[in-house]
C-alpha cells in the first residue's frame, strides 16, 4: 500500500484531562485508489489528513508512506518525505498573490532542488492538463475560485508525488465547480496512480470516489454516515 496508517492513536493536552483525536485508527489506500473521509465537525478528519501529512507525530501506531515507515522519524526526515512524496491540495488554495499562476508551481519546484529547464516544463504540462494553459501568466485574483483551485492541485502535483491528500476541496465552490473539482481529481488518481485521500461534507460527489469512510468520534469505519453536518 502506498499510504498505510496502522492503529493510529492521536491525544492532545486539555487542561487536567487528555483528549482522543484518532482512537484507534487504520487506513490503507493503494495505487490509483481514491478514498473520500466523511463525518461531523470535530470528529478527528482533519487530524486524520495531518497524521497522513506526517505533520503531526501520533501518541502510537505506524505510519508508512511509499513503503517508509516513518512513525519514529525526524523531523528532517519527514519534511523530506513530506517534499518527495505527498502532494497536499488546501481547502483554501492559500496562492501567493505576488506569483502568477506558472510560478506557484515553479516555487514548489525550487524547494525541491529540481532543474529550473525541467520545473518550466513539467509546470506547463501540469497547467495544461488542468485546462489552464491560457492562465500560466495571471496572478490569483485574476482567476475564478475554480482556477484557484485548479492551480492548488496542480502544485500539489508539481513534485510527483506518490500521495495525494485533499483537504475540502468544494468547500469555497459552488455545486457544478465542486463536481468538477472532485472529477478531476478522480482521473488524476487513476492516471498518476496516486494513493488519493479526500476529506469531504459534500456527499453528491461520493459516488466518484472508490472508497467512503466515516470518522465518528475519532474512529474510522467503512461506509457513509446518513448525515455529515
Amino acid at each position: 500500500m502506498t499510504l498505510k496508517l496502522t492503529d493510529i492513536v492521536l491525544t492532545y493536552p486539555d487542561g487536567d484531562r487528555t483528549l482522543t483525536a484518532l482512537d484507534h485508527v487504520s487506513l490503507a489506500v493503494g495505487p490509483g485508489e481514491f478514498a473520500a473521509v466523511v463525518g461531523p465537525s470535530g470528529s478527528g478528519k482533519s487530524s486524520l489528513l495531518a497524521v497522513a501529512a506526517t505533520l503531526i507525530t501520533p501518541a502510537s501506531g505506524t505510519v508508512s508512506i511509499a513503503g517508509q515507515d516513518i512513525s519514529q522519524a525526524g523531523q528532517a526526515r519527514r519534511t523530506k518525505v513530506r517534499r518527495d512524496h505527498i502532494g497536499i491540495v488546501f481547502q483554501q488554495a492559500n496562492l501567493l498573490p505576488s506569483l502568477t499562476a506558472l510560478d506557484q508551481l515553479l516555487v514548489m519546484a525550487h524547494l525541491a532542488g529540481e532543474s529550473p529547464r525541467a520545473a518550466g516544463t513539467r509546470a506547463r504540462e501540469l497547467l495544461l492538463a488542468m485546462d489552464l494553459a491560457d492562465k500560466v501568466h495571471k496572478h490569483p485574483h485574476q482567476l475564478s475560485g475554480g482556477e484557484r483551485q485548479r492551480v492548488n492541485i496542480a502544485r500539489a502535483l508539481m513534485n510527483s508525488p506518490e500521495v495525494l491528500l485533499v483537504d475540502e476541496p468544494t468547500s469555497a465552490l459552488d455545486h457544478h465547480r465542486g463536481e468538477q473539482i472532485v472529477s478531476l481529481l478522480a482521473e488524476l488518481t487513476r492516471r498518476n496512480s496516486l494513493a488519493t485521500v479526500m476529506v469531504t461534507h459534500d456527499l453528491a460527489t461520493l459516488a466518484m470516489v472508490d472508497t467512503v469512510l466515516t470518522m465518528t468520534d475519532g474512529r474510522l469505519a467503512e461506509g457513509a454516515a446518513a448525515s455529515v453536518a
